[in-house]
């Protein structure tokens, strides 16, 4: 794919790669812009219920215009593929900035602010995004929080439920009704969020196994554990 032009975006390098499919850094050839370009599974493409869900969700969450939230631009399809191309953020991932070193609660804070200042700009229009984690969020040099992946939101009207093991979520920062597949709401993102401020502070996930049915059991069954046994410098109100 590099060195690729596809339409009028020449691909640049690869950014990364997962369940919901591959992301390429692309340069807009038409408006002399980078964007970030993620091709969608194959299982979705060759689908066509699920291309027509894909693109119905894609065009309620560009619809979406908030500071924190990365914007979509369009929606595209090319040789039986399709992809979503939205706003490339330079800046570092929020796992890989957790993964360098403990991050002071002043900046936990900060970031948690502005994830759920882009989830309320969504939820405030019936979007769930269903699939927050730390991967998902960018911080820009500046420390400006950009969320993710809305093009995966539930929309109003829609009545697809994700399943653990889906394409849609990520088992270790899901709620217990995504686990057992209930219908959710915007909790689901609540909770997911919770688990990413859980994750800043102590540079761990609250459940975690590498076994899928033990690690379901324990978001169902365990109680998250206590900040306080990781450190010991996190106020009371954030503790609890």
């Amino acid at each position: 794919m590099i060195g690729k032009t596809i339409l009028h975006y020449k691909i640049v390098q690869k950014l990364g790669q997962g369940g919901m499919g591959v992301l390429y850094l692309a340069e807009d050839v038409k408006l002399d812009r980078k964007v970030a370009i993620k091709f969608l599974p194959t299982t979705v493409a060759a689908d066509d219920e699920q291309r027509e869900r894909f693109k119905r969700e894609a065009k309620a969450a560009a619809a979406l215009n908030h500071a924190n939230i990365a914007t979509i631009y369009t929606i595209e399809e090319f040789e039986q593929q399709i992809f979503i191309v939205m706003e490339y953020v330079d800046g570092q991932e929020l796992k890989s900035l957790i993964s360098q070193s403990q991050l002071p609660v002043e900046q936990v804070i900060d970031i948690s602010r502005q994830i759920a200042d882009g989830l309320h700009a969504a939820h405030s229009k019936d979007i769930i995004h269903r699939d927050i984690k730390s991967a998902n969020i960018m911080l820009t040099g500046e420390g400006q929080v950009k969320i993710l992946d809305f093009g995966l939101a539930k929309i109003p009207g829609s009545n697809e439920i994700t399943q653990a093991g889906s394409i849609l979520g990520t088992l270790a920062y899901m709620s217990p009704e995504q686990i057992q597949s209930a219908e959710v709401d915007q909790r689901a993102d609540i909770w997911a969020m919770g688990v990413v401020m859980f994750e800043m502070l102590t540079g761990e996930l609250p459940f975690r196994d590498e076994y899928a049915q033990a690690l379901m059991y324990s978001i169902l069954s365990e109680p998250v554990p206590s900040l306080t046994d990781y450190r010991d410098d996190v106020p009371e109100n954030l503790a609890l």
